[in-house]
């Protein structure tokens, strides 16, 4: 029996889900809301919002079309921000440059994105410059500058972007498509190969903004995204759209501080003068601040943060709670636009203290609303509760596909399901990653577990940061090998955190097996562009070194 469909008036209007459909209610019910960056710049939704027409009317003005793309290369500033808006809205596809990739990967991910228009923060004029010769799609660059300074004369720049802009009507009439129509584009850095390009659509990105408000909202007043923030990123704007937290809080109507550059003085700063109450980052940023002298001087008490790119490790979690911070874990990727779970705890599991409370804010998460998980052998068969197996994912804002690259869009997709290549189980209906199916240490025929190693060495009270490989190993095939980061000041020996770590072998939590014989104390730890542990360097770094 074929379905009726929904009866339609000939007036009706089609809505599609497009971005700029997100400034409707904020500018009715929060036009004086604030944008800050730094301590340079200061404006309303309702300037923000003409801005974004100028930017739209300087990019039409240098020819830019419905399907161009334009790459940005900036710190996060009120510049990015703009960007996020005008030019998707154009019906142009925004690319956002890492900017922490060699030459050789700018010329790849610049060229294959077919950026037409690069917007250049002058911080890196010296390397474009290097392989300018090379951006063969680039026809015109706009010149970036906190001291809107003049672009280097005798430059093929099209100008400065705050005279540009003033120059330009606010005026833009930003038109109807279809809501599928591409807004975003990027490139993912993975363990082999080239850089793989991922976009999302308009459709996308809506429905993706919508879910954070939502998943905001689950958390009942336990630390989510919601209405009572003061927002600020720590997780770069070239990463994942930020992990879409801007578009969700111009839809909350709250005030965004945009830091520029990830300096700890800087966020520290802004965190105290802003009053900033939510943010999200990578471990790595969360132990600079919690490390850094100034860090004392902050009151973090009512401070939300969110914890991805990496595990959330016990030891981290307990120190930030201890200075007041309402922490917890989130899970995504790069090709998930990117979030699928969050660890804030619900109201349901009812009043969790001391190590409960934080053994599910180091969990990757409860799926947040319209997300589907399951966790799947190697036949994609569903595993028992509390059993692991690879986590797939569907949801309406997955990545259809790496651009360009049928092979690995169909490995990503294999059987209808985004496949994470992340091992992991559900407990209590909260997601618990157990490693990266590439970063499983295999010894002696058993299985150990990078992840939980690397947690149980984070709680001694000397270690700052460690990481935990697979290195060969002539009896057992793998051996795990700890590298281990002190903390300020501390001093700590091999033998220290081997004892640690046996305490909970000999507690029955971890196989004895899996306690690393060789530890080794370094000064940093590799880490990757968006400032994940790279193991794949560490393992080329310390093989053989068991």
């Amino acid at each position: 029996m074929t379905a009726k469909p929904v009866f339609r008036g000939r007036e009706a209007h089609d809505y599609p889900l497009l971005i700029k459909q997100l400034w409707h209610s904020a500018l009715r019910r929060t036009p004086a809301q604030e944008i800050v960056y730094r301590d340079l710049k200061r404006f309303t939704y309702q300037q923000l919002r003409e801005r974004v027409g100028r930017l739209a009317n300087v990019l039409a003005g240098l020819g830019v079309q419905q399907g161009d793309t334009v790459a940005v290369m900036d710190w996060d500033s009120h510049r990015y921000l703009e960007s996020y808006y005008a030019v998707p809205m154009m019906g142009a596809v925004l690319m956002t440059v890492n900017v922490r990739l060699s030459p050789q990967e700018l010329i790849y991910t610049i060229t294959h994105s077919g950026a037409s228009v690069l917007l250049l923060n002058a911080d890196f004029k010296a390397l474009i410059d290097e392989i300018r010769g090379e951006l063969t799609t680039v026809r015109s660059y706009i010149w970036l500058d906190d001291k809107e300074s003049a672009p280097p004369a005798g430059e093929s720049y099209a100008g400065e972007y705050e005279r540009l802009l003033a120059a330009a009507s606010p005026d833009y009439v930003f038109p109807d498509f279809d809501e599928n129509t591409r807004a975003t584009t990027f490139f993912t850095t993975g363990t082999t190969g080239l850089p793989k390009g991922v976009s999302f659509s308009h459709r996308q990105l809506v429905l993706h903004t919508l879910a954070v408000m939502a998943a905001g909202a689950l958390a009942n007043g336990a630390g989510g995204f919601n209405a009572l923030q003061v927002y600020m990123p720590m997780t770069p704007m070239f990463h994942v759209h930020a992990w879409g937290c801007p578009y969700a809080a111009l839809l909350l109507g709250i005030k965004q501080v945009y830091p520029g550059r990830y300096l700890p003085e800087t966020l520290l700063e802004l965190i105290k003068r802003e009053g900033v109450t939510y943010t999200h980052c990578v471990p790595a940023i969360l132990q600079m601040l919690l490390s850094h002298p100034k860090s004392q001087e902050v009151d973090f008490n009512g401070f939300s943060i969110t914890i991805g790119g990496s595990a959330l490790s016990s030891g981290l979690a307990a120190a930030a709670r201890a200075r007041g911070m309402n922490i917890f874990g989130g899970y995504g990727l790069s090709e998930t636009c990117p979030f699928l779970t969050t660890a804030s705890p619900h109201p349901i599991l009812g009043k969790l203290e001391g190590d409960a409370d934080l053994n599910i804010r180091c969990k990757a998460g409860a799926p947040s609303p319209l997300v589907e998980l399951r966790i799947v052998d190697a036949n994609m068969r569903d595993v028992p509760e509390g059993t692991a197996g690879e986590i797939v994912a569907r949801a309406p804002w997955l990545t259809l596909g790496y651009s360009n690259n049928e092979a690995a869009s169909h490995e990503l997709w294999a059987g209808g399901y985004l496949h994470t290549q992340d091992i992991g189980y559900f407990d209590r209906g909260y997601l618990k990653i157990v490693d990266r199916i590439k970063d499983v240490i295999k010894s002696g025929g058993e299985w150990v577990s990078s992840l939980q190693i690397e947690d149980l060495i984070s709680t001694h009270p000397a270690v700052a940061e460690c990481g935990v490989i697979g290195v060969s190993d002539e009896k057992w095939g793998e051996r795990p090998l700890a590298l281990v980061v002190a903390k300020r000041g501390a001093k700590i020996e091999p033998d220290d955190i081997r004892s640690h770590v046996m305490v909970s072998a000999d507690n029955g939590l971890i196989p004895k097996y899996a306690v690393p014989e060789r530890i080794l104390i370094v000064d940093s730890i590799a880490r990757t562009s968006v400032g994940k542990i790279d193991k794949k360097k560490l393992r080329e770094q310390y093989a053989g070194a068991c």
